[in-house]
Formats: C-alpha cells, structure tokens, sequence
C-alpha cells in the first residue's frame, strides 16, 4: 500500500484546500522543494503534485516549481502530477523533466479522444482522475458535477490503457471525515487496473481499513491535510502499512 503525500501548489506555495475551494486554502509552506524532500525523507516511494491555479486556468501555472521538485526528487521516487494537463505536448514536456505519471481529469470526461492520444503515445505513463459526489463525476476543479457514473466512466477508461485511477470523494477532501472506503472498492472491483483512494484520510486507522482491502485493486491512498496537521504521522503510518501488507 503506497502512501503518496500531496503537494499542492497555489502562487508556488504548498496549500491544502477544503472540498476543492480555492477560497478555503491554508499554506502549509513557501518551499515546494524542501516540502518534497520532507515527504521522501519520511518514506514516501511516491509524491502526489497538483497544479491548482493549472486546473482553474486549463494550462500549466506553477510550472517552475514543479520543475524543480522533479530536479531534486524524481530521481528518487515516482512523482505523479495533475492540473491543467489537456494536450499532449504538455505531457510530453513533464515527461521529458522526470516526471512518471500525469494525471487527467476534466480533460478526459470532456475530450475522451485526448485521453485516447495520450495512452497511445505515452503508455504507462496516464493516469486518470475521477472526483466524484454520490457516484457522479465533477469537473473544472470540482465545481461541476456530471451525470457521468463514476464506475461506468472507469470502464471507459480503462478500456483506452490508462495506468490506473484516482478516485476523490469531493465531499470529504481535506475536511479530516475518513475516506470513503466502501465507494473505492466499489470501483477498484469493477476494474482490473489499480486504484488509489483521496479524500478525506484523517487518520491511521483509515490507513488499516485500506490495507484490509487492498486485494480488491487498491494500490494506494493520497495523503493531504492530515500530514500537514499532524493528525497522521506519515512515516509511521507508512511502516504499519508495510507491516500489514509487506
């Protein structure tokens, strides 16, 4: 069970949000790269990215400081980053600096054959992520909810060669009320690809009831405000996680 610390990046500063609202954000640090050394000192064998102002402007805005996180780490550790990723040749920039994985969102649900090129030409490197709310899939930073099924548009998706999903409950990130465990294994059974769980990790017992069904396709869990709030110590979480599941 990969624990991957969030870095999420608002005027290159680390921000965590509530529920996506870029009104609602508290900095949690004005040096991206020191945060990422932090993470991967502690363990991490994976970093979580996001471009957030990226993702409300549909293109690349905190570019510089994701460049030099993957400067300094990505030689250490995978490091996977979503926000505003909608054509390719920005993928293929990130992937040339070092990144290993990008994430799509709203790009995918809005332009599947984006999605498509982007399996074909970078395999192995696409991830998708779906945020949803009571099974139906949000977009443009979350603050539109589709009527797409969040397990139908996995099908999808997994049929066009993505590496795995990321699967948000929107009504839990970053407000500390325990991941929705019940609607991840829902998806990650109804997939053969991996999926890796985000919203609302508020502490380690939410990290055991993960590993109890990590069997079930589920690879991994993104970790954001409890890291920062000190309500889960990573590194020890990261350790009961390997206990459990080697």
């Amino acid at each position: 069970m990969l624990l991957i610390p969030a870095i999420d990046l608002k005027d290159g500063n680390c921000v965590r949000l509530k529920q996506g609202d870029m009104d609602q954000s508290t900095t949690f640090g004005e040096d991206p790269v020191l945060m990422a050394s932090n993470w991967v000192a502690k363990g991490a064998r994976r970093l979580h990215l996001v471009d957030l102002n990226g993702a409300f402007a549909g293109h690349p805005k905190n570019e510089k400081a994701i460049r030099r996180i993957l400067k300094e780490v990505g030689s250490a550790v995978d490091v996977q980053l979503g926000g505003g990723i909608r054509d390719l040749d920005v993928i293929e920039r990130y992937l040339d600096a070092g990144l290993r994985y990008v994430i799509i969102g709203t790009a995918a649900i809005r332009n599947p054959g984006f999605l498509q090129d982007a399996c074909t030409a970078f395999g192995g490197h696409i991830i998708v992520g779906l945020d949803a709310r009571d099974g139906k899939v949000a977009t443009d930073g979350w603050s539109k909810l589709t009527r797409h099924d969040v397990v139908d548009l996995g099908k999808k998706f997994e049929d066009f060669g993505v590496e795995s999903i990321i699967y948000t409950d929107i009504g839990r990130d970053g407000m500390l009320s325990g991941i929705n465990v019940e609607a991840t294994v829902k998806l990650a059974q109804a997939l053969s690809i991996p999926v890796i769980a985000s919203g609302g990790l508020s502490n380690i017992a939410d990290i055991e009831a993960l590993c109890d069904v990590e069997d079930e396709g589920i690879e991994g869990v993104i970790c954001g405000r409890a890291i920062y709030s000190g309500d889960l110590d990573f590194a020890a979480a990261q350790r009961r996680a390997d206990e459990l599941n080697g």
